[in-house]
């Protein structure tokens, strides 16, 4: 991996290989390594404040409302009443920013493992660790997977803004699980379910379509074992690997469309919440997959 090269970030990694991509680092503001992984944040001169965890990016200030807003407002608006809401991981506070715009949402819990993500996003980037300031939110340092194995709570919906269960292991070639590895398996799925509430939907970050293809099959496959209803969908965004990021989708209601939000807002509205990405247009075409990939899930 080569960091800040004559001045620039560059993401590259044997998960994808023969590409790379690249940033330019106007100021770096933090690099250190916490229990669970390595945790950079930097400004760009292009595009905002970037944080980096073990070497791939999570967000940049410019487009990270194209995968925020949808992670949270897909299930949210395929949902008629959202009050209580789990979101596992979100260690930045993106996910909790966007819940407080909801006007239906009364309770958010949240589960992540990196206490130091969150502080050092609550301290160095303020546009996304505002979310941390949410008045509904109850906030819980730990693991996911196992939260959700030992609290009773029942949840309209559960939101899963997971880093990649692969990462790095600080050489070029070399790879390791990563801290949200847990996350992304048959298992995480079926605990899930079990702390939903009648007609509760989940959403999980669904990986990349372009090169992870394979996983995105499997876990989807795996979910229509346990759910009625299951859609991957995906967003566009520019400084992710491949330019897109997908989500998982899953309901308990057998009669629940997913694609068709039950809730649109006009541009006023929108505006006026504070989106940037996120419409009933755009919510629809989320669930419209290229070929290869309707090949392969349906």
């Amino acid at each position: 991996m080569d960091q800040n090269l004559q001045g620039w970030f560059t993401e590259r990694s044997p998960e994808w290989p023969g590409e790379a991509f690249s940033l330019k680092v106007k100021n770096k503001l933090l690099q250190k390594q916490s229990k669970f992984q390595n945790i950079e944040i930097f400004e760009s001169t292009n595009h905002g404040k970037v944080l980096v965890l073990d070497g791939a990016i999570q967000f940049t200030e410019r487009d990270e409302a194209s995968y925020q807003e949808m992670i949270t407002f897909l299930p949210l608006n395929a949902h008629p009443n959202p009050r209580k809401v789990l979101v596992v991981g979100g260690g930045d506070g993106g996910v909790v920013r966007e819940l407080a715009r909801h006007p239906a949402v009364e309770e958010v819990v949240q589960c992540e493992i990196d206490e130091e993500v969150i502080e050092a996003c609550k301290t160095h980037v303020p546009s996304m660790g505002c979310g941390f300031s949410n008045p509904k939110l109850t906030l819980h340092t730990g693991d996911g997977a196992k939260f959700l194995e030992e609290t009773q709570e029942k949840f309209d919906i559960i939101i899963t803004d997971a880093s990649d269960p692969v990462v790095l292991d600080g050489t070029d070639e070399g790879t390791k699980d990563g801290p949200a590895v847990s996350l992304f398996n048959n298992e995480y799925y079926t605990k899930m379910k079990n702390r939903l509430a009648e007609g509760g939907i989940l959403c999980s970050q669904g990986e990349n379509m372009w090169l992870d293809a394979e996983m995105v099959v499997t876990l989807v496959r795996g979910c229509r074992k346990v759910f009625p209803v299951v859609e991957y969908a995906y967003t566009c965004t520019p400084t992710y690997t491949a330019g897109q990021i997908g989500f998982i989708l899953c309901a308990t209601n057998p009669a629940t469309n997913l694609k068709e939000p039950v809730r649109e807002w006009d541009q006023r509205t929108a505006a006026e919440m504070g989106l940037k990405y996120y419409n009933a247009n755009v919510h629809r075409a989320a669930f419209a997959l290229p070929t290869f990939m309707l090949q392969h899930i349906d």
